[in-house]
């Protein structure tokens, strides 16, 4: 008959029986995990199996030597990683400086408050040279004429001249734009090359021809 002992009891019977020699233990757990120490009888089947071999002594008894069963670990549930911590600090950025606002620039006439440009005439000398004028009746001017016995120079000619009247003709309305635009170059003109004396008379007139192209129909 196989009897069942509990761990002080069978630690007491080792004791009375270390004069026989050899002491076999066995050392069984359940599934329940309930622990049973058995005296020479293996344990029973789906049990784990702890089996201690004692050698009896007369003073003393060697240490005991557990053979254990091997036990399939106990599967554990991966942990979720936690993500990485960055050891750096976020940087700070001033920002940035806003751009001073730009000047509006000055208010643009609307096209509908566009006028046509004044007339404009185009002159003819007596020696057909050209040129363009805002008055179409010019005052006559005395034109140069070569003359002999007149006057006391030593070659005997004389200085006369005859008062000629330049013929204007006015410029269709279609071509004003394009002939404004050639006067004001003209007027440049003067003031780059003209004489030094009538500088302010120059600039004077390029300002007038300039304000009359940009605030005319001229100027879209």
């Amino acid at each position: 008959m196989r009897v069942w002992w509990s761990l002080p009891v069978l630690l007491l019977a080792s004791a009375g029986v270390a004069a026989q020699g050899k002491v076999t233990i066995y050392r069984c757990t359940d599934a329940l995990g309930q622990l049973t120490v058995q005296n020479d009888t293996p344990c029973p089947k789906g049990s784990l199996q702890e089996k201690r071999v004692i050698e009896s002594a007369p003073s003393s008894s060697a240490p005991p030597t557990f053979i254990t069963s091997p036990v399939a670990p106990i599967p554990q549930a991966n942990p979720s990683p936690h993500p990485p911590v960055s050891s750096q600090l976020p940087s700070v950025t001033k920002p940035l400086a806003r751009p001073a606002a730009p000047k509006p620039p000055a208010p643009a006439i609307a096209d509908a408050d566009r006028l046509p440009p004044p007339v404009l005439f185009e002159c003819r000398t007596y020696d057909n040279g050209r040129y363009l004028s805002d008055d179409g009746n010019p005052p006559q001017r005395c034109a140069p004429l070569q003359t002999t016995g007149l006057g006391t120079n030593a070659s005997g000619a004389g200085v006369a001249c005859q008062m000629v009247t330049d013929q204007c003709q006015r410029i269709p309305d279609q071509s004003l734009c394009e002939n404004w635009k050639q006067r004001l170059r003209e007027a440049e003109s003067a003031l780059r090359f003209g004489r030094s004396e009538s500088r302010d008379a120059s600039q004077a007139e390029v300002a007038r021809i300039q304000r009359i192209v940009t605030e005319s129909t001229c100027g879209r």
